[in-house]
């Protein structure tokens, strides 16, 4: 396969695959997605990855509140 039609296909598979995220709510942009997807092709696991955006959105949301707090 050609690498222009092997860019279209990852493409699309993003394409897809964010919008299956939009359904799910799931809060991952484009890139973000492009980037978990890459990790896991390169052997992360798949539960860690979430476990570990769940982590760090838990510790953003934290922060903003300490933020929010010492105004």
């Amino acid at each position: 396969m050609p690498e222009s039609e092997k860019r279209v296909a990852a493409q699309q598979a993003v394409d897809i695959l964010h919008e299956i995220s939009t359904i799910l709510n799931c809060r991952l942009d484009r890139q973000t997605l492009s980037i978990c997807i890459s990790m896991i092709e390169r052997g992360v696991h798949p539960e860690a990855l979430a476990h570990v955006i769940k982590e760090l959105r838990q510790e953003a949301a934290h922060q903003v509140g300490q933020d929010a707090a010492s105004r």
